[in-house]
């Protein structure tokens, strides 16, 4: 299938690739289909792009490699519901923003994918310890690479 965006152009995608939010995104839920694109190979940033609006892109990382303690705690109903026994048959991605020079993500409002069936579901956690705008990196700080 052909995906047209606006930040890539028409980018063509297995049919199996597509990943249905069918109750939408928080803001968006008229919107219920969307794909991952990485745009590189070695990046952790990837772009969740509505297969039905060109302009419809959001930035999303995997939190576990910023927060490594983030666990989403999902209901059995909820489980249930998109056909998971467990979250560990989920990918758990949350929404980055950037503030001025810092980015952040929405941990309290993670992306839960089912990898069998591309069934996804954004919830919303009660847990105090998360919040929408929870720090990734400051993009302002000089970055230096250890060398081997």
């Amino acid at each position: 299938m052909d995906v047209n965006t606006s930040r890539f152009g028409t980018v063509e995608v297995e049919d199996d690739r597509v990943i249905t939010f069918r109750k939408g995104l928080l803001g968006f839920n008229q919107y219920c289909r969307f794909v991952v694109l990485q745009p590189s190979d070695d990046g952790c940033f990837f772009w969740l792009q509505s297969v039905d609006a060109p302009d419809l892109a959001f930035v999303v990382t995997d939190p576990s490699l910023f927060y490594p303690e983030y666990r989403v705690p999902i209901k059995s109903d909820q489980a249930e519901e998109m056909g998971m026994a467990n979250i560990d048959e989920a990918q758990v991605f949350v929404i980055v923003n950037k503030r001025g020079e810092v980015l952040t993500a929405n941990l309290q409002g993670p992306l839960v994918i089912h990898t069998g069936t591309r069934a996804g579901e954004q919830l919303v956690l009660s847990d105090r310890r998360y919040h929408t705008r929870m720090k990734l990196m400051d993009l302002s700080e000089n970055v230096s690479a250890a060398s081997a």
